[in-house]
């Protein structure tokens, strides 16, 4: 039953990571682990030499002209992070392995009702959120993927870009691309690295969704266990076995900081610049008139937001985090110390030390991931559009 349980919580995540081919599978026969890591090298290499190296000639090409080289970057700037964390989860799968076996065990534990029922709502918060991925995976292949099909497209064309025939991305190849076949099956790797790029961007989000959710879930279990303490045949070994629990999800916490926190400073700098660009482009489009078609402002607005919305996550999952572990530091206080014998009573005093320090989920180990965090930087962010805009106007 509990392993089913288990299944159901991280089902979505596996499904998606195991496209690119970076689903930390540990206890995977030797078959697996070369599967797994070959498909994480194939989708290495298809980053880099079909999008990354291409997307970078094109920029250099339509440097100068503004709107393109935003154009460019829109793919360019995603695809550079893409790779960052293919690179980095590929490099953590053991680290990764260990938290999923300790998401395991949790729930094999016996455990009372209320906190499977608490386990069992982190969970699905983590499903929910991995099924909005999924769909704005969906809906961004077809929408850059399928108009290419019919001679047109979404993103800003023009004729130094795609002289002759339209591919779903702006890159420049050091062949004839316009030539059948070389454009069929340039398409079809571009169309490729759309859905392998999509599912490592998503998925990986999501997998940090699904580790702090989880320890969220054990954090809320542990203030209940805290509260009502009294349901241990005695005080020291309900605080032991608390105290053991703590530390546990103090372990698990610092995989994760550990693991993600570059990530994080990397996404950081990556939302900074793609907010000044599309808030530059909108600036320009509604104060200097310039050229843009109905459809392919209609598509900008919804890839800004979910941009904004993946950053966003970062920071509520966060503040979910930071929220749980005050929590608990008000629980231990909480405790009826004055019903105890005053050598139970010192022993509530480590406790209260530790819990007093909350576990932030960091950027670079510098910022933490707050809404606080997310509203200063798009403050500074919107600065800069000024910036461009001076810019362009010299």
């Amino acid at each position: 039953m509990f392993q089913v349980d288990f299944e159901w919580a991280t089902k979505l995540n596996r499904l998606m990571l195991s496209v690119p081919g970076i689903w930390p599978n540990v206890h995977g026969d030797a078959r697996d682990r070369f599967l797994s890591d070959l498909r994480a090298t194939s989708s290495l290499l298809l980053f880099v030499f079909i999008g990354l190296i291409p997307a970078i000639h094109s920029l250099m090409i339509i440097w100068g002209d503004m709107i393109a080289i935003i154009d460019n970057l829109q793919f360019t700037l995603p695809l550079m992070m893409i790779i960052m964390k293919l690179v980095t989860i590929w490099s953590k799968k053991m680290d990764l392995g260990v938290l999923l076996d300790m998401i395991a065990d949790d729930w094999l534990k016996v455990k009372t009702h209320r906190e499977l029922q608490v386990m069992t709502k982190r969970a699905r918060d983590a499903r929910v959120l991995t099924v909005f991925g999924y769909v704005f995976v969906f809906l961004g292949f077809v929408l850059i993927a399928f108009p290419p099909c019919f001679g047109t497209s979404l993103r800003y064309v023009t004729n130094v870009t795609d002289p002759i025939r339209i591919l779903p991305l702006q890159t420049h190849y050091f062949y004839d691309k316009d030539r059948s076949p070389y454009f069929e099956l340039t398409f079809t790797a571009q169309a490729l690295l759309l859905l392998t790029a999509s599912a490592s961007y998503v998925g990986v989000d999501n997998l940090l969704g699904l580790l702090v959710f989880h320890l969220c879930g054990q954090m809320e279990n542990l203030k209940e266990r805290l509260i009502n303490m009294r349901q241990f045949e005695t005080f020291n070994s309900g605080l032991a076995f608390i105290v053991e629990d703590h530390i546990r999800l103090i372990k698990y916490f610092n995989i994760v900081e550990n693991t993600f926190t570059l990530l994080l400073l990397g996404l950081l700098l990556y939302f900074g610049a793609i907010f000044c660009l599309y808030g530059f482009l909108f600036v320009a489009i509604l104060t200097e008139g310039k050229q843009m078609s109905v459809m392919q402002l209609v598509y900008l607005i919804p890839v800004g937001l979910n941009v904004c919305g993946h950053m966003c996550l970062h920071c509520v999952v966060g503040e979910i985090l930071v929220a749980q572990c005050e929590s608990i530091y008000r629980a231990v206080y909480n405790c009826e110390w004055y019903t105890l014998e005053p050598e139970e009573a010192r022993t509530l005093i480590l406790l209260m030390i530790r819990t007093n320090k909350p576990l932030y989920i960091t950027a670079g180990k510098m910022f933490p991931m707050t809404m606080s965090t997310f509203c200063n930087l798009i403050k500074t962010s919107g600065g800069y559009i000024s910036v461009l805009l001076a810019k362009q106007d010299y």
